[in-house]
This record gives structure tokens, sequence and C-alpha cells, in this order.
């Protein structure tokens, strides 16, 4: 899977690695996929939950020794 941009927010907690993951969307074109590797096991829940919100897609989730990457697409409203 290509990614475009990969934004590490390891270590942050609720809700920084939503409000950077947002901030980085918004500079993304439609269509792009944003790869967000987060250490906070909330993100989950709370990532899904702002994806759907947002309008994206999670086109891929995992979990890499204790680290959760999530590849969202950008999708324009």
């Amino acid at each position: 899977m290509d990614s475009i941009t990969v934004l590490d927010v390891k270590g942050m907690s609720c809700p920084m690695p939503i409000v950077r993951t947002k901030k980085a969307m918004d500079t993304l074109s439609s269509g792009d996929i944003l790869e967000v590797h987060t250490t906070d096991k909330g993100a989950l829940a709370d990532m899904p939950a702002w994806v759907n919100t947002a309008g994206h897609s999670i086109v891929e989730q995992k979990e890499v020794e204790d680290v959760l990457i999530f590849f969202i697409k950008k999708v324009e409203k």
C-alpha cells in the first residue's frame, strides 16, 4: 500500500493523536493516504469514530509491537 504521509504520534495520549491526525489530513488531497502510528490504546475506538465523523475511511488497521497503525484515506465531502 502506498502512503503519502506518515504521522508519528507515539507516546501521545488522547486527544493529541486525533488532533494531530486532523491537522495532517487537512493538508492532504482527496484520495491521499495518511499512515498514523500511535501507542495510545484509546485510539482503537477513537480513531475509527473520528474517521467516520470526518467522512474519511480506514483502508487498513494493524498492530505491530504495541504500535497501532492506521491507514486513513482522505475523502472530500
